[in-house]
């Protein structure tokens, strides 16, 4: 009876370890996954499912490259999921400076543009993620 209970509560940790290493791995926006793993797939149609309508939509004329964006509002906590250099701790020394006192620190939230490039076709040719301001971050983490 007591192997038994071990090897379940064996068995359950093995699943929360698991299960933490896989969203460890998919960090970052889920945007930014959203558009990598969609890249050559997904149409402007899938796109509007999903985020709505883009904020700005220019289409050439007599053809071409279809060029969307949007405009998204990212907290500390999601953008230092991403695996890129200079953003981990960030949310630390800016949200500390924002909260009130006894509530804790508040979240701060940047503006991040997402530009996604179409083909004629209508699918997902290229994606890239900036600040609508750029340098906002970096101004806020220096003071």
């Amino acid at each position: 009876m007591i192997r038994h209970i071990l090897a379940i509560r064996a068995t359950a940790c093995g699943l929360v370890i698991a299960l933490a290493m896989m969203s460890a791995a998919c960090g970052g926006p889920w945007r930014d996954l959203y558009f990598k793993k969609g890249v050559d797939r997904l149409t402007q149609e899938d796109v509007r499912e999903k985020l709505g309508a883009p904020h700005t939509a220019k289409t050439p004329a007599l053809g071409g490259d279809s060029v969307w964006t949007y405009r998204v509002s990212m907290g500390d906590k999601e953008l230092e999921s991403i695996a890129s250099p200079g953003l981990s701790g960030a949310g630390e020394s800016v949200g500390a400076l924002l909260g009130k006192p006894g509530e804790g620190p508040k979240p701060t939230l940047y503006c991040y543009r997402y530009t996604l490039t179409f083909d004629e076709q209508k699918v997902l040719k290229a994606w890239k993620r900036e600040e609508c301001v750029p340098g906002t971050r970096e101004t806020l983490m220096a003071r």
